[in-house]
């Protein structure tokens, strides 16, 4: 399980091709960025359209701590939302384009503005009540204003809150407090929710109790193309077609596809792949292990599986230190730990090939910073690296006054205590337990000691949230492959700004300095500009390593060959963002 919050990156070369180059970085931010609106996409695949009917079961980590994506942030949560929910506009998870949904077309200003949207007519939620501006109006109220919302800092700008008003009841006015280069992007966090059912609980204040994981699957109301019918907690979530599901594929069929999603709860990732083994489930969630696709592979060649490589992904463990300034006046002894040179010895210390090989088993690509190669339009190939090399990390910590007083082959500080510091990791996850595991290792080889703490989710965000710790060893879900997604990372005033969150104002000049350059990056209207700022702003932050990287993984997705339909991405949920063209794969007649 990853915190959730959002990220994105690539580079352009050079000079001879450079028409060809501005040609390609026009048609990209058309198609990319500033994406017009279009007709639904049609289901890709053969002309004849899927059979409609049947049954995928799936397989899910956890289980959900509300109906309620407003109140919960969980992948659980966020996957029922998927399911039962829609927007008014889609980030596409393979090509990354902005799609509309709810919405049928909009058009804009000069500066980016002032969106003015026009929602579909006839559409209905599965309760059978139509669909109206009121309705979109009251889920920017909820997200602004309900107790506990977890969606409203994704949707200011600026720290400020969108104004949304009605022209009629088919019609929605947005403004952006600011320009923002990214526009209706953003909207993709926001399911769009029935007024008729939760009006009342946000006017007396019960929003963020309203369609917690005890309520009856009766009493919700959506716009996705499944609705919930059962939950059984711990066992399983059953999902039925939404027979007012406004969607259909180009001949004419209304989707989804599928009578039936039973999502089954199998906390376990070993009998999560052997009940895809035994055809009991026909889709895990969760992306394959490493350790799991050879034998994956194997039952492909048998045709017994479906294993597909989607590509590198963006979901990438990190290492960083409490750089809060309580955390150094608690134990100023160990000063050293909130020192660059020490985080940059690390980076030197880790050999990321055998990071790579060892914890991956070779299905990753080593790197430096918090942009994975696989966001090819924003990844900066020129930020800094920290190539293995244990001379030099010595050669660091011996500039903070750290050696070897005793010759036990372990360094200590001035006072003669020894270098040690806990790492925080999740309990349970393999590619964090083994990544940990590796880290400690190889710290030795320089005299640190590294004590490994492993924890359950729940407990590590609140020792994150209270800075009660040395050094994390985590990871952070990518939402979108768009950098302004990802500002609670950035921003030094931001939630998830790993080393030191929530900063009254930049506590260093190069954090300040990547402010100012995130700031001008999600107000540029160019995308040229954009990635040149974004470049630099992954420069500065490699320069002064505030987070270590070592590896992006390769996602691999494994699926039943009953499944039909699937266009698996690297962002989550890898096959469930596209539900509705799920279809179960019919026998071929000999």
């Amino acid at each position: 399980m990853d915190w959730p919050v959002g990220q994105t990156m690539t580079r352009i070369s050079r000079a001879f091709i450079g028409i060809a180059v501005a040609a390609i970085l026009l048609i990209t931010w058309l198609l990319y960025v500033r994406q017009p609106p279009r007709p639904e996409a049609p289901i890709e695949g053969s002309s004849a359209a899927p059979t409609r009917g049947g049954q995928l079961t799936v397989s899910f980590r956890t289980e959900p701590r509300s109906f309620n994506r407003y109140i919960a942030n969980d992948a659980a949560s966020e996957l029922v939302a998927r399911l039962t929910q829609d927007r008014l506009v889609r980030i596409n998870r393979v090509t990354g384009e902005v799609e509309p949904r709810l919405a049928e077309s909009w058009t804009e200003d000069a500066e980016g503005r002032s969106y003015t949207v026009k929602l579909r007519s006839g559409v209905r939620f599965s309760d059978g009540a139509p669909l109206t501006s009121a309705d979109v109006l009251f889920s920017f109220e909820a997200a602004y204003r309900a107790e506990g919302s977890r969606l409203a800092g994704d949707l200011k700008v600026g720290g400020q809150p969108l104004a949304v008003s009605a022209t009629d009841d088919l019609t929605v006015a947005i403004r952006f407090p600011s320009t923002f280069a990214p526009g209706l992007r953003i909207l993709d966090s926001l399911p769009i929710l029935p007024r008729h059912k939760l009006g009342t609980a946000l006017a007396e204040g019960r929003f963020h109790e309203a369609w917690n994981s005890k309520t009856a699957p009766s009493e919700l109301a959506g716009l996705g193309p499944f609705v919930l019918t059962e939950y059984a907690p711990g066992q399983r979530l059953v999902f039925a077609r939404n027979p007012n599901f406004r969607v259909k594929d180009a001949s004419g069929t209304q989707l989804p596809y599928l009578d039936r999603l039973l999502v089954e709860i199998v906390p376990d990732q070993n009998a999560e792949v052997l009940r895809l083994q035994a055809g009991q489930t026909d889709l895990t969630t969760s992306e394959v292990r490493p350790e799991d696709i050879a034998a994956l592979r194997r039952d492909g060649q048998a045709g017994r599986v479906q294993l597909l490589e989607v590509g590198v992904g963006l979901n990438i463990n990190a290492l960083w230190f409490n750089l809060r300034p309580e955390a150094k006046a608690k134990d100023p002894r160990r000063a050293w730990l909130q020192s660059e040179a020490l985080r940059k010895a690390i980076s030197h210390a880790i050999d990321r090939d055998r990071f790579v090989n060892t914890v991956y088993l070779g299905a990753a690509a080593a790197i430096y910073g918090p942009v994975s190669p696989g966001n090819r339009l924003w990844y900066a190939a020129d930020a800094p690296t920290y190539p293995h090399d244990l001379a030099r990390a010595r050669a660091l910590l011996a500039q903070l006054g750290l050696a070897d007083s005793d010759g036990d082959g372990m360094l200590e500080d001035a006072a003669g205590a020894p270098v040690r510091f806990a790492i925080l990791t999740q309990q349970g996850q393999t590619l964090r337990e083994r990544g940990a595991a590796v880290i400690q290792e190889q710290l030795r080889q320089i005299g640190i000691t590294a004590d490994i703490v492993k924890l359950d989710p729940p407990s590590l965000g609140k020792r994150f949230g209270e800075g009660d710790y040395d050094a994390m060893f985590f990871g952070f879900e990518v939402t979108d492959f768009e950098p302004a997604a990802n500002l609670q990372f950035w921003l030094s005033s931001g939630d998830f700004h790993l080393w030191h969150p929530n900063q009254p104002k930049p506590a260093t000049a190069w954090e300040a300095r990547i402010d100012e350059l995130i700031a001008r990056q999600v107000t540029a209207m160019d995308l040229g500009e954009r990635q040149r700022l974004f470049s630099e702003a992954q420069r500065v932050f490699g320069a002064h390593a505030p987070a270590l990287y070592f590896a992006a993984p390769k996602i691999f997705v494994a699926m039943s060959p009953r499944v039909a339909g699937a266009t698996p991405a690297v962002l989550n949920p890898q096959v469930l963002w596209n539900a509705e063209i799920l279809a179960v794969r019919q026998p071929v007649a000999r």
